[in-house]
């Protein structure tokens, strides 16, 4: 039905309250709040996550910590939504007719926010110095590079690895332009229609971030091929495998598309429907793995080391800094709940249905909010690996990132 001008305004009770363009603009304002609370949790707790990244510190006490200055930026954005929200419920009054008529407002929204947090080089006492690296980084990663170590590495991967939590995200962004600018339809507001532009453009665009990061772990394992490899570099086979990891997020997208574009109208092949279930186990398992093991070097998966006296708990590590045990076991379980949710959220197929466009948001926000919690741990981890006398052996570390944690990266304007 997707695409049909004679149920384009059809619009379930969701939708005529926050349009598609609200949505996607509502998690882009959520990140920009849940990175400034990342910062100042691991500042409170003494990790210095702009010398993780080679953003520059501040020159004197009387500039504003990194924190605060993301949350005046997340402040002024927030302000800006919630006027253009109420705005569009004035205006609309949840009609129909009206909800579609208004749909240009939203995207004047969306074009500010964006111009606002990527684009515009304005506002210079507005975080002037994290959208300048925001953009830099993004124009970096955007076709699967990757900075070296002193220029900002573990940024490059942070933010390729947030990208992917955005994939539909992204997906629906692209949706609500497409539905605006095409000639017939509802426009940006109507029900979302998945199929515009095509039926490969959706599941193309949400196996970017992915194929990004699997770039990036190629990348990685060219340069130890290239370099001296020693005993704590190893072969670069870490990377292969973690390059595996993001390659198990396609099969996912191409049954998904497979079920969605089925001819004739008829059910899709039962055998579609098998091998998604599969690559979704296969991916979110995979996934989990990865967060604990290597992402977060915790040991709970080695039968070995995971009785050491040495740690701190059973199955973690030897330094544990977010908290108390407890909070890393209840993480781990949440991460794998949240990865199972996930791997079927890719599905473009579930958009058929808009009675679920309200669920789908759900599970968006239960991924952003992994996310955020993903990043927590993984600054952690990367913190345990540069800071000096961390007990660990050549062993315990993966996926190794040796450096001076000192050297600073590329100068930027600071905020005042």
């Amino acid at each position: 039905m997707d695409g049909d001008p004679a149920v384009e305004s059809e619009l379930d009770s969701f939708s005529l309250t926050f349009p598609l363009p609200y949505r996607v603009a509502f998690i882009i304002v959520l990140a920009v709040w849940a990175w400034g609370i990342n910062l100042h949790y691991l500042y409170l707790i003494g990790i210095d996550v702009p010398s993780l990244i080679r953003y520059p510190g501040r020159p004197s006490p009387h500039h504003p910590t990194h924190h605060l200055s993301t949350y005046r930026l997340a402040t002024v954005l927030s302000s800006i939504y919630a006027f253009a929200l109420l705005v569009f419920w004035v205006f609309t009054h949840r009609n129909p007719d009206l909800v579609l008529a208004w749909d240009w407002l939203p995207l004047t929204y969306l074009t500010v926010l964006l111009g606002i947090l990527v684009f515009a080089p304005v506002f210079k006492s507005l975080s002037h110095g994290g959208r300048a690296r925001l953009r830099s980084t993004l124009k970096r990663i955007s076709v699967g590079g990757l900075a070296e170590t002193k220029d900002g590495r573990f940024g490059d991967i942070l933010l390729a690895d947030v990208l992917t939590s955005y994939a539909k995200v992204l997906a629906d962004l692209y949706v609500a332009l497409c539905m605006f600018f095409r000639s017939e339809g509802g426009g940006a507001t109507a029900r979302p229609d998945r199929s515009c532009g095509g039926t490969v453009v959706v599941p193309l665009v949400m196996a970017l971030p992915s194929l990004i990061r699997l770039r990036q772990c190629l990348i990685e394992y060219g340069r130890v091929r290239r370099g001296r490899m020693t005993e704590a570099t190893g072969w670069g086979g870490q990377h292969l495998a973690n390059a595996t990891k993001y390659a198990t997020a396609f099969p996912v997208i191409v049954f998904s598309a497979l079920q969605r574009n089925s001819s004739g109208g008829q059910p899709p092949p039962h055998h579609y429907y098998q091998a998604w279930i599969v690559a979704c186990a296969v991916n979110s398992l995979y996934s989990f793995y990865w967060d604990v093991a290597k992402d977060w070097d915790l040991l709970l998966f080695d039968s070995q080391a995971r009785n050491s006296p040495e740690l701190k708990a059973f199955g973690l590590r030897r330094r544990l800094h977010i908290g108390p045990p407890g909070v890393y076991y209840v993480v781990i379980a949440m991460d794998l709940v949240l990865r199972c949710t996930w791997s079927l959220k890719l599905s473009p197929h579930l958009g058929r249905i808009a009675d679920w466009e309200g669920s789908i948001f759900v599970i968006e926000l239960l991924e952003v909010f992994r996310r955020w919690i993903w990043i927590f741990f993984r600054v952690e981890t990367e913190w345990i690996r540069n800071t000096p006398g961390t007990g660990l052996d050549v062993d315990d570390i993966l996926l190794p990132d040796y450096h001076n944690h000192n050297i600073q990266g590329p100068k930027y304007e600071d905020d005042d």
